[in-house]
């Protein structure tokens, strides 16, 4: 445990124990510091995790007091949700803003809040790396036969395995192994529909579904999408009635960007729904591992009974994104996915095939996966509280449920485009709401990224991104 966190852990039980009673006043900073010997900075960061977790409440001038109410930064019920349903079929172009948005995140020095990949740091890449150098020396020989569609039999059975633990039984001979989650969803779409048929997608959605869409010749119809619960079935079903739509696009658990965790029983009528229409539905399942709360989180996958359900995956968000090894799981489909797969691609490359199988048998992924979770809840809080606490009045953000990313918005005026600028001129990136939807709605919003070590290089570039958001606010 890091000390600003025994802090933190000390204070909240001071507080259970009735030490300190709602209302009181507990030591400032300074005093803090001076009476736990440690540093200003271990204080704040102490004071700010008890205040995401709503324990303690910051009054200006006046200091840090105990508190039972909720941060006002969360999310609650129909904050953040659309005023109406929205249907907005568009041919999609929005991969020129995401490709010099992405060129900028990846500057030299640069903050990354705007990025959608997830720190290396606590990725096991040296051990997965001996094994592919392992792997190699063991199979130099190898021809392209060993790499063809589905992919390697030990990668497929412990992608089978990992399902079973995690309460869902899969049959490895539907699996097929792709070049990251990308392409399984680009197979999938290419299986299911064809140039010019329209896709719905949540609103606001992760732009690499609506890469695919544009990849495709095809046009997208954006649902409304509720912050804590996911894609409104009852206007998706309204939408039915009126438009033709050939599949939907979807990313049920801890959405990128909103980062909710769709519940189960809603789950459930997204697949009823869409099967009763015999619409298949892609599911994204990139962040599945990426969870807060104490257990894996079901898919549409589970609830699928008549293979209407192309399930995709990728260890990228959660193992390594060096390889880029991703699956898909296509349901009737599979024999069109596999053809597409050897269409497009031919192979996968066979060895990081084999390092991330020797890696799950061998090794413990569910204890990196463990300290993963811990590390983005804990600094997901800390965001949190920094946002609350320096960003303009009117700020509004998610509250993810797993992930990495925090979706914010913020007060009408500002243009995220302009923040966008502004922010990178003094090397921060952000990701702008444009990047999220075919339509404007979301210019006001940015997603920032909390995956990074927390720092007070971090700490700094929030606090700068709050200060360039309430200039372009007035």
């Amino acid at each position: 445990m890091k000390l600003y966190e025994k802090l933190a852990d000390d204070i909240e039980t001071l507080i259970r124990k009735g030490v300190y009673r709602p209302g009181d006043r507990v030591p400032s900073v300074r005093q803090a510091s001076q009476q736990h010997r440690i540093s200003i900075t271990t204080v704040i960061r102490a004071y700010l995790l008890l205040e995401s977790r709503g324990v303690l409440e910051s009054r200006p001038q006046s200091g840090y007091f105990v508190s039972v109410r909720v941060s006002e930064g969360s999310v609650q019920s129909d904050e953040l949700r659309p005023s109406q349903p929205i249907a907005v079929s568009a041919t999609v172009d929005v991969s020129r803003l995401v490709l010099s948005t992405l060129r900028s995140i990846g500057a030299d020095d640069a903050v990354p809040l705007g990025s959608p990949y997830p720190d290396p740091f606590l990725f096991p890449y040296e051990k997965i790396n001996r094994y592919a150098s392992a792997v190699g020396r063991r199979r130099a020989l190898w021809g392209v036969n060993n790499a063809l569609p589905p992919g390697s039999p030990e990668l497929l059975r412990q992608i089978a395995r990992r399902y079973l633990e995690n309460g869902m039984a899969v049959d490895p001979n539907e699996i097929i192994v792709t070049v990251g989650a990308t392409e399984a969803m680009n197979l999938c779409l290419q299986a299911v529909a064809k140039p010019g048929d329209v896709i719905a997608v949540e609103s606001p959605t992760f732009y690499a579904m609506l890469h695919a869409i544009e990849r495709s010749g095809m046009k997208a119809i954006e649902v409304a999408t509720h912050p804590e619960y996911g894609m409104d079935v009852d206007a998706l079903a309204k939408i039915l009635e009126t438009e033709k739509v050939a599949a939907c696009m979807v990313m049920p658990n801890f959405q990128n960007p909103l980062g909710f965790l769709m519940p189960d029983e809603r789950k459930r009528e997204l697949v009823e729904l869409l099967a009763k229409a015999e619409i298949p539905v892609i599911e994204n399942g990139v962040y599945n591992e990426l969870y807060f709360g104490d257990s894996h989180p079901t898919t549409l996958k589970s609830y699928d009974k008549q293979g209407m359900v192309l399930h995709c995956g990728s260890f990228s968000k959660s193992l390594t994104a060096a390889y880029r090894i991703g699956w898909a799981l296509p349901g009737r489909y599979r024999d069109q996915v596999e053809k597409l797969k050897f269409l497009n691609t031919l192979t996968t490359s066979v060895v990081p095939q084999l390092a991330i199988a020797e890696y799950l048998e061998r090794d413990g992924y569910e204890h990196h996966l463990r300290r993963v979770r811990k590390n983005y809840a804990q600094q997901a809080n800390l965001m949190k509280a920094m946002v609350t606490r320096f960003f303009p009045a009117g700020t509004r953000m998610s509250s993810p449920a797993g992930g990495y990313v925090l979706w914010i918005e913020l007060p009408a005026k500002v243009d995220s485009m302009k923040l966008y600028q502004l922010a990178l001129a003094q090397g921060i990136t952000i990701g702008p709401g444009y990047m999220f939807s075919v339509s404007n709605h979301y210019r006001n919003f940015i997603r920032l990224n909390y995956s990074s070590p927390w720092s007070p290089e971090i700490e700094q570039a929030i606090i700068t991104v709050g200060k360039l958001a309430a200039f372009c606010a007035k």
